[in-house]
């Protein structure tokens, strides 16, 4: 898959220093997938939701970490939307970042 706004991982893990090496890993699986729908996030990621609008969030870091990301499959692109904890993800409306 190709990654788009890698830079929002490096910002967060600047700042959190612990999630550098879960979300560096979520990056690698991710790069190296070739998803085509949902079912084939589910087999690399268990705990991804689909949450309407092309829009899903993976848990990352043993679920301290979340990841928001519109996935269009078509053109096998991940657009990073939201990267931040679990309690900056409820603060947000993960439909529309």
């Amino acid at each position: 898959m190709v990654i788009i706004t890698k830079t929002k991982l490096i910002h967060f893990y600047e700042t959190e220093t612990n999630a550098k090496e879960p979300l560096v890993k979520w990056y690698q699986l991710v790069l190296l997938s070739d998803w085509q729908d949902f079912h084939h996030i589910k087999e690399t990621f268990n705990s991804v939701d689909s949450v309407g609008n092309d829009m899903y969030v993976f848990n990352v870091g043993g679920n301290k970490y979340r990841i928001v990301a519109m996935i269009h499959f078509s053109t096998r692109t991940v657009y990073i939307r939201f990267v931040g904890t679990r309690k900056e993800y409820d603060r947000i409306n993960c439909k529309t970042v």
